[in-house]
């Protein structure tokens, strides 16, 4: 004997799924105006919109709605394309114009450093005053060029660095000694012996060793490979009273001729540039505000950054420009500040575009909202009748598998009974305990019900007299109502039967109720393991008769539940292990909530 709780339709089927199943499909109304029978019939076309006016009540308008948006998008894109590619072409257009002022000052710096080694190569010694008359005659305009003026470095052997401060000092008697000074007598040295214009500030660069410095040296070194003005790397002037405004210096060879006719390097004349003004000079000359403006030394990197002129808020769209000086690449990168609001002619695009999209939307809406309603009423009629027909069929179904419970327990209690006492008092248990786990289902309107109440409520008797003897461990399982059933009637026979002759029938006797959730791997469900172990009562006979309990718990309950039951009788106590299955609720749902069940108006 089987009783399942689910539909009338099959025992496997639960109740819910036929009703869904069985519902019939309400085709929808294809609403129409009267029209005269003589008149002709109005073209397929339009009933065909009006049966997609129906059928999708909500995705018409939202399709109208996106249509029209994603238009307007577009034109708005468009748009903005349109202008970010015009800024792009000024942007271009400005870097263009900001690199060639750069590259108009290094060249003209380089034609005088041409002009300065020409006048070392023919003249072996140039005093101050006529290197300073040769300065003050290029007619230097350093304020706007960003250069500090043109300087005369010897080369010369670090052996013969005194006789060179003494010829030197003779002409400049506050020379100062050479710094950093030499780490051997055989190295080179290439100190600063003249400098103009004259000033303070350019005059802390002389006896400075420009070999010192690793920029420096390789600039010197570049130019007297090529013979032709070399650009530094980002250096510090030693004139600069702060020590981190970035610079860089243009440096001229200058060769003389030798004992038999050999070429040698006799120095450099060099120009140094403050970054700052440099690119400062050049973008004045192009107009300065929109844009904001970076030179960096090679590729652009933070380590390689020059000089920056930023604009405030977060850098939009760049642009680069390579910027050659003295045969070293500059990178310039011009950029703009991001903009996050629209055009004009943008802005109104888009709310026109978007105030007709959601009158067209609105208007869409209203001519389905009507034909709807009457659709969505008569389909709550139709589902309200399938609903009461289900329910019925379902407790036609719940009162059979009451009384067959019912009657396989009088059946089975009947054959065990010794006189009509014993089977009066034997069948009102069973049940009560049947009763009880219905009171529990009912509270939960059938629903999952927690393993702690279904034993808890088949035990409260015991418990209110006995309640140190019980313990109860486990975690929260919820059980199906079919599966609560079952497991309600084991717990009561085996309680029965500890209370007549088990650990509830002397005193200090104890049974332990313990339960954990188990599973095997790729299972559909779970189940929860429960273990009943009675300890501290009368020793378990060995030869004893099989009672109704027995085999309510072996056959019915193993048999219901669909998983084996261990029952061990054991001297020191009864042990029994059963496994309740713990189902999703999808597998046992009666009915839908009635709030699920209303329908709603698009």
């Amino acid at each position: 004997m089987r009783y399942l709780f689910g539909s009338a339709s099959g025992p496997n089927v639960p109740f819910g799924a036929k009703a869904r199943s069985g519902q019939a499909v309400i085709e929808p109304l294809a609403l129409s105006p009267d029209t005269d029978p003589a008149a002709p019939p109005p073209p397929a076309s339009s009933g065909r919109a009006r049966r997609w006016l129906v059928l999708y009540p909500r995705a018409v308008p939202l399709v109208i709605f996106l249509a029209l948006a994603a238009i307007t998008a577009l034109s708005v894109f468009a748009i903005e394309s349109n202008a970010r590619a015009r800024e792009r072409a000024v942007m271009r257009e400005y870097a263009q114009g900001v690199a060639a002022a750069l590259d108009r000052s290094g060249a003209g710096f380089t034609s005088y450093l041409r002009a300065g080694a020409a006048l070392f190569a023919s003249v072996d010694e140039v005093s101050p005053a006529t290197f300073d008359s040769f300065v003050r005659a290029l007619k230097l305009n350093t304020e706007y060029s960003g250069a500090e003026g043109i300087g005369w470095i010897p080369v010369i052997e670090a052996r013969d660095l005194d006789a060179f401060l003494a010829r030197t000092r003779a002409s400049q008697p506050a020379y100062p000694d050479i710094f950093p000074a030499p780490a051997s007598t055989t190295s080179r040295v290439a100190p600063v012996e003249m400098f103009a214009p004259a000033t303070a500030l350019n005059r802390r660069a002389l006896g400075y060793d420009m070999y010192s410095d690793a920029a420096r040296a390789a600039a010197m070194a570049e130019a007297e490979l090529t013979l032709r003005p070399a650009a530094s790397g980002r250096i510090v002037l030693r004139q600069e009273t702060s020590g981190t405004a970035p610079a860089f210096a243009i440096y001229m060879p200058v060769f003389r001729m030798g004992a038999g006719e050999e070429r040698r390097l006799a120095g450099f004349v060099y120009t140094p540039f403050r970054a700052r003004e440099f690119l400062d000079a050049a973008i004045d000359r192009e107009g300065q505000g929109r844009f904001g403006v970076r030179l960096y030394d090679g590729e652009v990197s933070t380590g390689h950054l020059l000089v920056a002129h930023s604009i405030g808020g977060a850098s939009g769209e760049t642009a680069e420009q390579e910027v050659t000086i003295a045969d070293r690449k500059l990178m310039l990168v011009i950029e703009r500040a991001g903009t996050q609001v629209l055009s004009p002619l943008s802005m109104l695009t888009l709310v026109f575009g978007l105030a007709l999209a959601s009158l067209l939307m609105l208007l869409a809406r209203l001519l389905t909202q009507q034909a709807f309603e009457d659709q969505a009423r008569l389909a709550f009629f139709e589902e309200q009748h399938s609903i009461r027909n289900s329910l019925t069929r379902e407790l036609n179904h719940r009162v059979k598998n009451t009384l067959a419970n019912v009657l396989s327990i009088l059946s089975l209690t009947r054959r065990r009974a010794s006189g009509l006492d014993d089977f009066a008092d034997s069948l009102e248990g069973r049940i009560r305990a049947l009763s009880a786990t219905h009171d529990l289902l009912t509270v939960t309107d059938w629903g999952t019900t927690p393993i702690r109440a279904v034993i808890e409520a088949e035990l409260q008797h015991f418990r209110a007299v006995l309640d140190d003897a019980i313990l109860l461990e486990g975690p929260e399982l919820e059980l199906a109502p079919n599966d609560a059933l079952s497991f309600g009637l084991a717990v009561h026979e085996l309680a029965t039967n500890a209370a007549k002759y088990g650990a509830l029938s002397v005193p200090g006797g104890k049974v332990t109720i313990r339960w954990q959730r188990g599973g095997e791997p790729g299972a559909e469900t779970e189940w929860a393991e429960v273990e009943w172990q009675e300890t501290g009562g009368p020793p378990v006979a060995a030869q004893r008769r099989r009672g109704f309990g027995t085999e309510l718990i072996e056959k019915v309950v193993a048999h219901e539940l669909r998983q084996p039951v261990t029952l061990d009788f054991a001297p020191s106590g009864v042990r029994c292990v059963l496994r309740v299955p713990v189902r999703r609720p999808a597998d046992f749902r009666i009915r839908e909530k009635e709030t699920d069940r209303r329908v709603k108006k698009p």
